[in-house]
């Protein structure tokens, strides 16, 4: 069973150097009310893994912005010029992973796995340096999995068991990322305190969130 607790107190659970696991894609989906409250305390040396790098003041760009951040696993950063100075200068060390690559090994660490195998990266770059295994006469990339000691997500609605519900396109990876926390704290709009969400439409469920915080923002 899920515990209510404030983003302060969310924040106060992380501590640097930190490996979390962020929802969201393009600012859409973000947990905003906890980033605010990690901003707040100050907590740096953050790892972050996400499908984007976000905008200037959304997302990750507010821990980027406050210099918190010391790595990421990123598939794009091309909206973010902040992100992309401070990796240019040293500061933030990155890896930028193919999207599907990058979900596929987040969703590994969650399922228990050890990895992936794909062909997606054969012959450039992205296969620099990484094992190469070939199953039935075809070549694959081993991808290991991807740890994180946090997820951070935000969801529409949670009830009364932690099963959450998104709302439209806010959904993208956050699924996916709430499994792969060993501890997943869930921002949602509105908890259902008296009943439970029909069974079919749940998307994630309570069985991976340990903690929720109410969002101060607006509906997403």
């Amino acid at each position: 069973m899920f515990q209510l607790i404030s983003a302060e107190e969310a924040a106060a659970m992380i501590k640097p150097h930190s490996r979390i696991a962020l929802g969201g894609f393009l600012a859409v989906g973000t947990p905003e009310t906890i980033l605010d409250a990690i901003v707040e305390a100050g907590i740096n040396n953050l790892h972050i893994i996400a499908i984007t790098s976000d905008y200037i003041g959304k997302g990750i760009g507010k821990l980027v912005d406050a210099h918190l951040v010391k790595s990421v696993q990123v598939s794009h950063m091309g909206t973010n010029k902040n992100i992309q100075d401070q990796v240019n200068s040293g500061e933030i060390q990155s890896e930028l992973i193919p999207q599907g690559t990058l979900m596929e090994r987040v969703r590994a660490f969650g399922a228990g796995l050890g990895g992936v195998l794909t062909p997606t990266g054969l012959g450039t770059i992205v296969a620099e340096g990484k094992q190469i295994i070939n199953v039935d006469g075809k070549d694959y990339l081993l991808e290991p999995a991807i740890p994180s000691d946090f997820a951070l997500i935000r969801a529409h609605k949670a009830d009364k068991a932690g099963n959450l519900i998104y709302r439209k396109t806010a959904r993208n990876g956050n699924p996916v990322m709430a499994m792969a926390g060993k501890i997943t704290i869930a921002e949602v709009d509105e908890i259902l305190e008296d009943e439970y969400i029909d069974p079919e439409a749940v998307i994630t469920p309570g069985v991976f969130v340990n903690y929720i915080v109410l969002s101060k923002e607006g509906r997403k």
